[in-house]
């Protein structure tokens, strides 16, 4: 998918969108863990994804977080460091939307990946103009 360098915006508020689904979930009476994952997964993509539309490349379809963060890097070396949150959060881009009986994301697994997409976010957006 090629995107024009103006719609990174657009990018960056979906990721937020990510964030309020996120924060609205954690303030439940209730709250799913793994929807919460897949939120921290989803607004890390997002945020690299606008990263690179904003920088003039090409997106691919994918949820890998490395693929894309391996794309970022080219661009700004510096965000190598984010390599172990991206690794944590690729787990949730599929698996936890599935039932699975021998893992159920808890609110450590939450917190943590959450912590992840925040330092995301952090890093990237500081990269980028913001209005």
């Amino acid at each position: 998918m090629i995107v024009g360098k103006t719609n990174f915006q657009a990018w960056l508020r979906k990721a937020e969108h990510d964030f309020l689904s996120i924060q609205n979930n954690i303030s439940a009476e209730e709250t799913p863990w793994d929807v919460v994952c897949f939120h921290a997964q989803q607004a890390a993509e997002k945020i690299l994804k606008a990263f690179i539309i904003y920088h003039g490349y090409t997106v691919e379809k994918t949820h890998d977080l490395i693929q894309l963060l391996s794309v970022c890097v080219n661009i700004e070396p510096s965000l190598i460091v984010l390599e172990s949150d991206c690794q944590e959060l690729n787990y949730y881009s599929v698996s936890s939307r599935y039932p699975d009986d021998l893992y159920e994301p808890d609110e450590s697994d939450g917190r943590k990946m959450l912590d992840s997409a925040e330092r995301i976010r952090e890093s990237v957006l500081k990269l980028l103009p913001l209005k």
